[in-house]
């Protein structure tokens, strides 16, 4: 259930402080969050497309995987499995002028956003086709035409940047906002602490989104904060907050909208907290990933919260999507995912002539600027 601000969540921490907080009572029934306002005024093709969202960032990252255990993508890769429907209900909310930032895990917000599957593997390829011509790798996913201002690799290093995006809307006086996401092993860098502070004291229409999947790199929450309940730091910079579970999609339209609506309408910054899960560990490269949890944690959440299984479920029992409807989707993902990874594997490398472009705006558009300074050093 989602928590607010006036709310604490259920999952406090307890302590033998004095606290004027109290845990409120768990409830004993699980919210309907499709019959959210939000939710219904969906039509059933739009709640479809939801379940293909979420379907397809898993498939992709699923290929992804096998693409990178056969050798084809190099450097690193935090996989996006068990956290989809966190950046498909966010983005499913997004309107002209929001814009969106986010962190290293990045291929899912991509695919979101509306990037396609050859674009974003051919970038972790390496290849000239890609989104960023293969320069970036799988960190560093851009669509300045979709609003999408990329993967950051820095730790926290994106979020004095989503502010910024969100003060350019607000100076340019433009009714929208910036979402900007980041994990929970982020919250504790001052550079957001310092941004935070920032965005209260300038009314900045930024919402903060921490997808916290509970380990950081490979710590637990419990171990990296001192209060577990990440959102409540908000409350230190005079800013509203609000926790919900992240599995559910519908759940998670329900808590965004009210942010964003209030970021877009009163240029007032939130931080939400999103409780959610990674299934692999931080990095492909995180060999240790069942060590530091164990291996009926992860398959508990795979049981009960699963994302795709969670909304694939709703859809059908509301009668929105058949068996046979989800079973189509689901291979076309995996078909579309398969194309991707034969339509990298095939695509050029950049030229030579590339291997200077892109790196000083100045230097690619030959302005004034170029002739200050010394950019290159050449033979």
């Amino acid at each position: 259930m989602a928590t607010t601000k006036k709310k604490p969540a259920s999952a406090a921490k307890k302590s033998t402080k004095k606290s004027s907080k109290a845990a409120p009572k768990k409830s004993t029934q699980a919210k309907n969050f499709l019959t959210a306002p939000i939710n219904q005024a969906l039509s059933k093709e739009e709640m479809i497309d939801l379940y293909r969202t979420i379907v397809g960032i898993r498939r992709f990252e699923e290929r992804s995987l096998r693409a990178y255990n056969q050798g084809k993508i190099g450097g690193f890769l935090h996989l996006y499995i068990g956290q989809e429907a966190v950046a498909a209900g966010i983005v499913s909310l997004m309107e002209e002028n929001d814009h969106i930032i986010t962190a290293y895990r990045d291929h899912g917000h991509a695919l979101a956003v509306g990037m396609s599957m050859n674009e974003c593997m051919a970038e972790m390829f390496g290849k000239h086709t890609g989104c960023s011509k293969g320069k970036g790798g799988s960190m560093h996913f851009f669509a300045p035409d979709k609003n999408y201002w990329g993967g950051h690799g820095i730790v926290a290093g994106q979020t004095p940047l989503g502010a910024g995006l969100a003060f350019a809307l607000k100076y340019k006086g433009l009714k929208g906002c910036a979402i900007c996401f980041l994990g929970d092993g982020a919250v504790n860098q001052g550079s957001f602490m310092e941004t935070l502070n920032l965005a209260s004291l300038w009314n900045i229409p930024v919402i903060f989104v921490i997808e916290n999947n509970g380990y950081s790199m490979g710590t637990s929450l419990k171990r990296s904060s001192a209060e577990e309940n990440l959102a409540h730091r908000a409350e230190g910079f005079d800013m509203e907050w609000e926790v919900c579970n992240g599995h559910d999609v519908f759940e998670v339209r329900e808590v965004a909208n009210r942010a964003m609506v209030r970021a877009r309408e009163e240029h007032k910054p939130f931080l939400l907290e999103i409780r959610t899960y990674r299934y692999r560990g931080h990095s492909v490269a995180d060999a240790n990933h069942e060590k530091y949890r164990t291996k009926e944690e992860i398959e508990e959440y795979k049981r009960t919260k699963d994302p795709v299984n969670v909304i694939r479920q709703q859809l059908i029992s509301a009668g929105i999507l058949s068996e046979d409807a989800a079973k189509k989707i689901d291979q076309e993902k995996k078909d579309e995912a398969e194309a991707s990874a034969k339509f990298a594997d095939e695509s050029p490398v950049a030229p030579r002539s590339e291997i200077q472009t892109d790196v000083y705006w100045e230097v690619d558009n030959d302005s004034e600027g170029k002739l200050k300074g010394t950019y290159f050093f050449n033979d």
